[in-house]
């Protein structure tokens, strides 16, 4: 569960960068300034890099055992902008608390 969790924090920080320069800097040279430069190249990239997402969280999700409910919460947080920041705190959280509970050793660093 170790390396699926460090997959899913590298790809929750990427997406979510990602995401903020696509609607903070993107999106307001698109309508403000009529330039779709950086929509036309983050856009596609974000797409891609949101489905590599759901496939970490998907994994993630089956080795911790989690109830599908709790998986597509966190799937979703990766189309609001800062969400995803929070969300990978909460899931480090829960996979302290599994890794606990399991005496399984799993270093997971602040």
């Amino acid at each position: 569960m170790r390396a699926a969790l460090t997959r899913y924090r590298i790809i929750a920080y990427v997406v979510g960068v990602v995401l903020i320069v696509l609607t903070a800097i993107g999106m307001p040279l698109k309508y403000l300034a009529d330039n779709a430069t950086v929509v036309e190249t983050v856009g596609p990239a974000h797409g891609f890099l949101y489905m590599v997402y759901l496939v970490a969280v998907f994994d993630l999700g089956r080795r911790a055992r989690w109830q599908i409910g709790r998986m597509l919460l966190v799937m979703l947080a990766g189309t609001i902008p800062f969400v995803s920041f929070y969300a990978e705190r909460k899931v480090v959280g829960w996979a302290r608390a599994a890794a606990e509970t399991a005496d399984e050793p799993v270093a997971v660093t602040s």
